[in-house]
């Protein structure tokens, strides 16, 4: 990718840093399919699980990370993601809806996407361009968030996240079983514990996922 300016919208509350490493959790885990539960308790537990995914996600080299992912059944994500003006957004989100565009305001982008709990596969997914993603930060307070381009993707790739959805869930048979394969052909390359234990080498370590 392009190199970004630097976060001029973080709304991370400084947890975006001293977080430790915990695995991430691949498609096949029961925690993948189910709609997660609200949350209700704005405490330091909640800040501990957002400190650790700021963390988990950064070693992954993600843009953006549910709490499922790290076997977390709680509807929180975290993101730090450019949107389509290469512009770099990094905040938290509880409980987000997602409104999507309709009419002729709707406008389908295609492009490649990936997810840290299918790792170093891709597959062409049609999302809308921009959306707006409402929830609550960190200390329950509202928040409405605009997003564009990849942005706009992160927000509803990990929306599906916490309502049990993959982005695999959305492909074509066909697209699904080269996603698949792509995912079986680089499992070595990723331990059962990774990012606690580093991937082992391959060319496109530049790639990155939600």
């Amino acid at each position: 990718m392009s190199q970004y300016v630097k976060p001029s919208n973080d709304h991370s509350h400084g947890l975006a840093d001293g977080g430790r490493l915990r695995p991430i959790v691949r498609w096949d885990d029961d925690v993948m399919h189910i709609v997660t539960r609200p949350v209700e308790r704005f405490d330091d537990d909640l800040r501990t699980l957002v400190r650790d995914m700021f963390a988990t996600m950064e070693a992954a080299n993600g843009v953006g990370l549910a709490a499922p992912q790290v076997g977390v059944d709680l509807a929180v994500f975290v993101y730090d993601c450019p949107d389509d003006d290469q512009v770099i957004h990094r905040g938290i989100v509880c409980n987000p809806e997602v409104e999507l565009p309709t009419g002729r305001n709707r406008v389908l982008e295609t492009s490649d996407e990936g997810c840290l709990s299918w790792p170093g596969a891709y597959q062409p997914l049609a999302r809308p361009d921009k959306v707006i993603c409402r929830g609550l930060d960190i200390n329950g307070d509202p928040v409405e968030l605009h997003g564009t381009g990849y942005l706009a993707r992160c927000f509803q790739h990990e929306t599906d996240h916490l309502n049990g959805v993959v982005f695999g869930d959305r492909l074509s048979g066909r697209s699904r079983r080269l996603l698949d394969q792509q995912k079986e052909s680089l499992a070595h390359f990723y331990p059962a514990d990774w990012p606690v234990t580093p991937k082992g080498r391959q060319d496109d370590e530049g790639a990155r996922s939600v």
